[in-house]
């Protein structure tokens, strides 16, 4: 009896279904620096932020600060090249911001696209809306930013990037 249930238990989880990882890696942390900066000399510069920060740039920005450690490197003139992750519908989408040294939204790059759809917002038309985009303004989705039909939440959640790091910007990097 106990070998029966232990055969019926080891067959049912083959019956499980499997669910596959979606994943696409657009470009390394290196390329995207090439495309950001073009072979600017760029200093790693890793930031923790403080609680009194991180609760700063969620008020001012409308957008919750996931992660306390910010990966950065600065540019000799002030600019700056950010890793971040912002959540797609379910999974972690992978982005490098540039900004410049006056805060403005350089260029976007998505480096590693989790979901299984959506993937539309790696569109260098649909990106280039935040381009000189900074601080000054909360960039709402179907107002100053276009919205992708498909692809709305990930479309929503770089939106509220993009918010994040420009006052994460204005807070705390334009001062180091």
């Amino acid at each position: 009896m106990k070998i029966l249930l232990v055969t019926l238990f080891v067959f049912s989880i083959a019956l499980i279904p499997v669910i596959s990882a979606h994943a696409e890696n657009f470009l390394t942390v290196d390329e995207a620096k090439q495309e950001i900066w073009q072979g600017t000399v760029l200093t790693p510069f890793n930031v923790t932020l403080t609680k009194e920060q991180m609760k700063s740039i969620k008020s001012s920005s409308k957008t919750r600060v996931r992660h306390k450690d910010i990966k950065a490197w600065k540019t000799n003139d002030g600019g700056w090249f950010i890793l971040d992750q912002i959540i797609g519908k379910h999974e972690n989408i992978d982005i490098a911001v540039g900004l410049t040294k006056d805060g403005k939204v350089k260029d976007i790059e998505i480096l590693t696209y989790r979901e299984t759809y959506g993937g539309q917002i790696r569109n260098p038309k649909w990106l280039a809306q935040f381009f000189g985009r900074d601080h000054t303004e909360i960039l709402k989705l179907d107002k100053q930013i276009k919205n992708i039909s498909g692809a709305t939440l990930s479309c929503r959640h770089v939106t509220d990037g993009i918010n994040r790091l420009t006052h994460t910007w204005d807070q705390v990097l334009r001062n180091l």
